[in-house]
């Protein structure tokens, strides 16, 4: 038999526990609900500021990806500078690759993925400090490839972003040994050798990225067609409780004359009918 205790005293923990699983509900967006409490944090997230402390929570939301939580985290922000304040390091460039990973060509929303060019774009400006602050692999060249849009050509923005972080990465270069080239050093020419060819590729219209990149990362999604929208919204100023904020401070104005008359016709008919003769009795004595 399970017994209830019903005066359960709660630990700070168990209610920090419990926040934390109804946070994480919210950054699911997986119901309207859901999405219009996120939008909220995002905001609120935005409002306070990014700062060496709270950057994670910043990479959280950008991780949901629906693209009304987004615009409410970057607000009018630019999405390429937006993690500009912050040193990149290991965790942010991680995080970034994750995102670029999981998500199809088109499956992501322009300002994610801006913003995240953004901070590989300053991670890799100086190449080898970028190398040495997250070594990335040819798998990372290819999902960072796979978001370029042949169709849109190399004048489109997010193109040309992809492009230059590709350029940068193909001046890394190794030390030749005695040997050839081993361990680090190996890498570096290999990566710098993908880069050019997805470049190559890219440029050249007798060639397409699935020569150069596995066909199936390249798999074309929609990032409208599957997350959930919020209820619409009202605006404030549209809204009912707007009118009602606008009213008179003077607690009468909304009374008509009509109905202010009333009261004072049924106070004058309710003293009438304590003044009438026999009415003293359901009245109480005096006790003196």
């Amino acid at each position: 038999m399970l017994l209830t205790d019903r005066h359960k005293i709660y630990t700070q923990e168990e209610i920090e526990k419990i926040e934390n699983i109804l946070l994480q509900q919210i950054l699911q967006c997986a119901t309207p609900a859901a999405v219009e409490a996120c939008i909220t944090y995002a905001r609120f997230l935005s409002l306070t500021g990014i700062t060496n402390e709270n950057y994670p929570l910043f990479i959280e939301v950008l991780e949901v990806g629906n693209h009304w939580v987004i615009d409410g985290l970057i607000g009018e922000r630019d999405p390429f500078l937006f993690l500009s304040s912050i040193q990149p390091n290991y965790n942010i460039l991680e995080s970034c690759f994750k995102i670029l990973t999981e998500k199809h060509p088109g499956e992501l929303y322009p300002k994610s993925l801006s913003v995240i060019l953004g901070v590989l774009q300053a991670t890799y400006n100086v190449p080898e400090d970028g190398y040495n602050i997250y070594r990335v692999s040819i798998y990372d060249l290819n999902t960072l490839s796979k978001h370029l849009n042949e169709e849109i050509g190399q004048e489109d923005s997010l193109n040309r972003v992809i492009l230059d972080i590709l350029h940068k990465i193909a001046h890394l270069k190794g030390k030749l040994g005695s040997q050839g080239l081993e361990g680090e050093d190996r890498d570096k020419e290999e990566l710098a050798i993908h880069a050019n060819e997805i470049m190559s590729h890219f440029y050249d219209d007798t060639k397409r990225l699935y020569q150069v990149i596995p066909q199936v990362l390249l798999i074309k999604k929609d990032y409208r067609t599957h997350e959930v929208q919020p209820r619409a919204e009202v605006r404030f100023e549209d809204s009912r409780i707007y009118d009602l904020d606008s009213m008179t401070d003077d607690p009468y104005a909304a009374v008509s004359d009509e109905e202010f008359d009333d009261d004072v016709y049924e106070e004058e008919v309710y003293e009438e009918e304590i003044g009438q003769p026999g009415r003293e009795k359901d009245l109480e004595p005096d006790p003196a």
